[in-house]
């Protein structure tokens, strides 16, 4: 039976480690999606942490924008992250938030057609100021009508704050 969960909170609020955790309730052989592109060495090296302290029990996929190619039919499947997916289109879309958007909506879509569990990891940017950065006031427009349309098909919604997960819907 599909079901979506979005996990969202702040940097460093303990997102991944309880989506990880509750995938790994789900399922002995869940599926790690990476969205992130390899952007320096350093991440290069971060993401081979990550990969290894998950263990061998994961199925790792690293997609950055097309999620829908990956049949995921029974399966629990952890994205992480949304806010680095959405950059892909973001910068791949010269930065026009409407085109990003539609393009992030419309994959979303189509991924999440499958009957799968979908556990979708995400950050809130957009609780601080107003950056004074033309493009990341867009980024952060982008980020917050994505997570808004995630919510709005999710199944459950949890707020991360300082490790301890808050349900929201």
């Amino acid at each position: 039976m599909k079901r979506i969960v979005l996990i969202t909170g702040g940097a460093r609020s303990g997102k991944s480690n309880y989506a990880e955790k509750r995938a790994l309730t789900l399922s002995p052989n869940p599926v790690y999606i990476a969205t992130a592109r390899i952007w320096d060495e350093e991440f290069r090296q971060r993401v081979l942490r990550h990969q290894e302290q998950r263990g061998p029990e994961w199925t790792n996929i690293e997609e950055e924008k097309t999620l829908s190619r990956h049949q995921l039919n029974g399966r629990v499947a952890l994205i992480d992250c949304v806010t680095l997916w959405c950059t892909n289109f973001f910068f791949d879309l010269n930065a026009e938030v409407d085109k990003a958007l539609e393009a992030v909506r419309d994959e979303f879509d189509r991924f999440t057609h499958q009957d799968a569990t979908f556990l979708f990891v995400t950050n809130e940017i957009g609780c601080g100021g107003t950056s004074e950065n033309e493009i990341q006031r867009k980024f952060t427009d982008l980020q917050g009508w994505v997570n808004q349309y995630i919510a709005s098909q999710a199944d459950e919604v949890i707020l991360m704050v300082a490790g301890i997960p808050m349900k929201v819907k």
